[in-house]
């Protein structure tokens, strides 16, 4: 019961922490501090033009180090199939015969760090 009010008490003081924080990001500048109608524009960024979609530039190169050769996916497929068969034949060797040299032995399996 103690925590029930525990966790009540913190839960209205957060709530009211959240209300005082809403209310001083909504409330409107005091009357005596009007906000200028307009800021000072600087001309020279009037007269650059939007480029927000720019369809005339010309697409930049990609590097030679961003270039991957392309590899099939099923050269992938068959390495992962071939690391699961390696993985499953340990398995099934421990459980033939446990041994804490094949818990602890070294796969032949390449995908393995």
């Amino acid at each position: 019961m103690v925590m029930f009010l525990m966790v009540l008490c913190v839960s209205v003081f957060g709530m009211a922490v959240c209300g005082l924080a809403f209310g001083a990001a909504t409330r409107g500048l005091p009357a005596g501090d009007e906000a200028p109608a307009m800021a000072a524009v600087d001309e020279r960024l009037a007269a650059v033009p939007d480029r927000f979609f720019v369809h005339d530039a010309a697409p930049k190169p990609a590097s030679p180090a961003r270039l991957v050769p392309k590899v099939p996916v099923e050269v992938f497929l068959a390495q992962i199939e071939r690391h699961i068969r390696l993985e499953q034949a340990a398995a099934e060797s421990f459980l033939s015969a446990p041994s804490l040299e094949s818990l602890h032995g070294r796969t032949v399996s390449p995908l393995v760090h």
